[in-house]
């Protein structure tokens, strides 16, 4: 059986911020509701940043708007918290919004694993400076879970960990701090436990990517609400991810993307060191490098 999940991220309700067209977030999640329906969704999945956060009361009022809009939605829905979500308003006050547990989950589907890795997506500020925190005690149910795995597995997550490029993006290319977790080589080291097919989904990055690393496919999927790739307009993402032999990932909206692949269980030869560390590359003709 083929395991259909309609995937939304990054809804941002709220005031226009930036090139995020919050103004358009309800009407649009009107429209992930009957998206779902159509595409006959077994699960939903919400990676998070639901509000764009203003203060507490505020954001309280703001999530139980999206939390009313997800209601027309059918299919059961699994919620992520974004960062924007946990400015203001603690873990247990989304899960009371929401009407769900918050906690990291693992979810046999068929054929397919589906683990749903809430970590920290608190931003904290302070005297040394803005970074997420990957907490060791998250890390650690991430590489338990892996070793644990016994059938092709999707990790969701609102952060990616892949530790992609950000050129290009209009809010990460010249904070590419905040596009991932500070410790993301140790989540990777984590899934790459596994030896089973893996599939990571994230958000918060605000565009369409895949990205392999060691074997892994990391896919991030648009914001319901982001226009700087679409001049203005908001790119009203909502997605469809198949899953079965192989996985079909449909993005649509103003800003569609669309790739099949096969996932495998396969993993890459560990990258050299620098040259220059390396006693069999050290002092080796400049053209014998590739």
């Amino acid at each position: 059986m083929t395991l259909r999940l309609a995937v939304v991220s990054d809804i941002h309700h709220g005031l226009p911020a930036g090139t995020k067209r919050g103004d358009a977030a309800l009407p649009l999640l009107e429209e992930f509701a009957h998206f779902a329906r159509d595409a006959d969704a077994h699960h939903v999945l919400d990676l998070g940043d639901r509000i764009s956060d203003s203060d507490h009361d505020t954001d309280i009022r703001l999530e139980t708007e999206v939390a009313e809009g997800f209601r027309a939605v059918e299919a059961p829905v699994w919620h992520l918290n974004g960062n924007h979500d946990r400015d203001f308003l603690s873990v247990a006050e989304n899960e009371e919004i929401l009407g769900q547990p918050m906690g990291h989950e693992v979810h046999d589907l068929g054929d397919w694993r589906i683990v749903l890795w809430r970590a920290d997506t608190r931003i904290h500020r302070g005297t040394d400076g803005t970074a997420f925190v990957l907490r060791e005690d998250d890390l650690v149910w991430l590489s338990r879970t892996m070793q644990a795995a016994d059938r092709p597995t999707l990790v969701v997550s609102h952060v990616p960990v892949s530790g992609h490029s950000q050129l290009g993006n209009y809010w990460f290319q010249n904070n590419p701090g905040l596009s991932t977790y500070p410790m993301a080589d140790r989540a990777r080291a984590a899934l790459a436990l596994a030896r089973v097919p893996v599939v990571c989904l994230s958000g918060h990055v605000h565009w369409n990517t895949l990205t392999r690393v060691d074997g892994i496919t990391h896919l991030t999927q648009q914001s319901l609400t982001e226009s700087f790739t679409t001049a203005g307009t908001p790119a009203g993402a909502m997605g469809l991810l198949e899953l079965g032999e192989t996985v079909r990932w449909q993005v649509h909206g103003a800003d569609p993307f669309e790739t099949v692949f096969r996932p495998t269980a396969l993993r890459w030869t560990p990258p050299l060191p620098q040259f220059a560390a390396h006693p069999e590359m050290r002092g080796r003709h400049p053209r014998a490098d590739p």
